[in-house]
């Protein structure tokens, strides 16, 4: 891998059962996360996605891309809108750089047009040149 390099996007549609058995496995039953009434009540079209869920999501691409092998020492995000209940994500991610053994990686989340997590990226021990 070298600067410049371009991961597979990483595609989901991310239905409210998604996001029911994602709180399940972290026990976060906050009811934005599963209600729709109780999300409508505070503005909101849709139940929100978890942005734990997102970051998660992030982690896969680069371990689909780069392999089990690969050791994510660092993974960062900032959710700038909210993803929503039946929302398609792309993840977009780039290699920025690499320095002996690691390799930094830009990411972002986009629905549609819109960047709804970014600035976001991941450092990575890569055992392989």
């Amino acid at each position: 891998m070298k600067a410049g390099d371009r991961l597979p996007d990483l595609e989901r549609q991310i239905e409210l059962s998604d996001m029911v058995a994602y709180g399940a496995a972290t026990w976060d039953w906050h009811r934005l996360h599963y209600d729709p009434e109780h999300a409508r009540r505070f503005g909101m079209r849709a139940p929100v996605v978890d942005g734990q869920m997102l970051g998660a999501l992030l982690a896969e691409q680069v371990v689909r891309a780069l392999g089990s092998h690969a050791q994510i020492t660092r993974l960062y995000y900032r959710n700038r809108s909210p993803v929503h209940a039946g929302d398609r994500i792309v993840c977009e991610a780039a290699v920025d750089k690499t320095d002996g053994r690691k390799i930094f990686i830009e990411q972002t989340i986009r629905v549609g047009d819109s960047v709804v997590v970014a600035p976001a990226g991941a450092e990575v021990r890569w055992p392989h040149p």
